[in-house]
């Protein structure tokens, strides 16, 4: 099945990127043969940690980054590394909401892929009917995935416009429909947006069934009875595994919606439970603050009061010095009088 990219940037390096992608790793004795190269297991496990790190920085930093880290690989001779981190292409900010939403929701992630696999296996047998509601499913699980890479962007400080936030619900769409896609945005390395087949794999599907239980022209009659009855017999267990098949997928819609569900409620008493936290820490803030105020309020006052207190003692022992003074003063006058008055006598 063709797979095709949608996305805004233009494609740089993008044949090498792909070369890169394509490559099948064999791990013997110790050492890794990648596309006819050898190297040490301990030289390829840095160009990945290096590009998953690239790949988690915001837009802005990716270039910069890749660079540095381009420069540091051909300082330690490691020319291929150096290239591989080179060729890596700077992700379009949809493309990067994408890559967050696979890297910030793992769990969810991997349900959203499992329920890929399950879809894509139900679209070749699926009747019309079938399809439909599974259809109606996948639609509402991709628009509320899009809204959590959306959320995710803008908690990072990237606001998704209109036209990028579709840009991942058609990357979604892809990975529901094409399972390279899947590989794809499961690896969190997403230079540009991928966009769906033109029609999901059932369609084609739908349209050879009715050929294949309406053959043209008159249909041969049965040799046998025996023949007749084993062919019924077999049309029943085809439409038997049509239902299990569809069983199972909308159970596993299901399973992913209550999911998604309960994250989202989750979310939103996480949320309030913030806000209501935010709102006891500002009053209690504020009671602080009246609390140091008063506080203040009180240290002053002390501090006029001890000053006060230090001037009365000051002016009490002036006073009693003064009356000490006064009564030395007049027991002498009393002595003289006495003494005066025996004279006169």
């Amino acid at each position: 099945m063709e797979r095709r990219r949608s996305g805004h940037g233009r494609d740089t390096g993008g044949h090498d990127t792909e070369k890169a992608e394509s490559v099948e790793t064999t791990e013997t004795a110790g050492t890794t043969e990648t596309a006819g190269t050898t190297e040490t297991a301990g030289t390829a496990e840095p160009v990945e940690t290096v590009l998953n790190e690239l790949y988690s920085a915001p837009p802005g930093e990716f270039v910069p980054r890749r660079e540095e880290r381009a420069a540091a690989a051909r300082t330690a001779g490691r020319k291929e590394d150096a290239r591989r981190i080179h060729a890596a292409r700077r992700p379009t900010l949809a493309a990067w909401a994408a890559n967050l939403l696979t890297r910030s929701r793992p769990e969810e992630a991997r349900r959203f892929l499992e329920l890929g696999q399950a879809l894509r296996e139900a679209h070749r047998t699926l009747d019309a009917a079938g399809l439909r509601e599974l259809s109606a499913q996948r639609r509402r699980i991709v628009a509320a995935l899009s809204r959590q890479a959306a959320e995710l962007a803008g908690e990072a400080g990237h606001r998704l416009s209109p036209a990028a936030q579709r840009e991942v619900e058609s990357t979604l769409r892809a990975v529901l429909a094409d399972s390279g896609a899947a590989g794809e945005w499961a690896a969190g390395r997403l230079a540009v947006s991928l966009a769906p087949p033109s029609e999901f794999p059932a369609d084609s599907a739908l349209g050879a069934a009715p050929a294949a239980a309406e053959p043209r022209g008159p249909a041969p009659r049965p040799k046998s009875s025996r023949r007749a009855s084993a062919a019924g017999d077999e049309l029943t267990e085809r439409r038997g595994r049509r239902r299990e098949e569809l069983a199972r997928a909308r159970q596993q819609a299901e399973r992913a919606e209550r999911r998604l569900r309960d994250g989202q409620a989750a979310k939103a008493e996480a949320e309030a439970s913030l806000r209501r936290a935010e709102q006891r820490r500002d009053r209690a803030r504020e009671t602080v603050n009246s609390a140091e105020e008063r506080l203040r309020t009180a240290h002053e006052e002390l501090g006029r009061v001890e000053r006060e207190h230090r001037e009365a003692a000051e002016r009490g022992r002036g006073a009693a010095e003064e009356v000490t003074a006064a009564e030395q003063e007049s027991r002498t006058a009393s002595r003289r009088v006495d003494r005066l008055a025996s004279r006169v006598g």
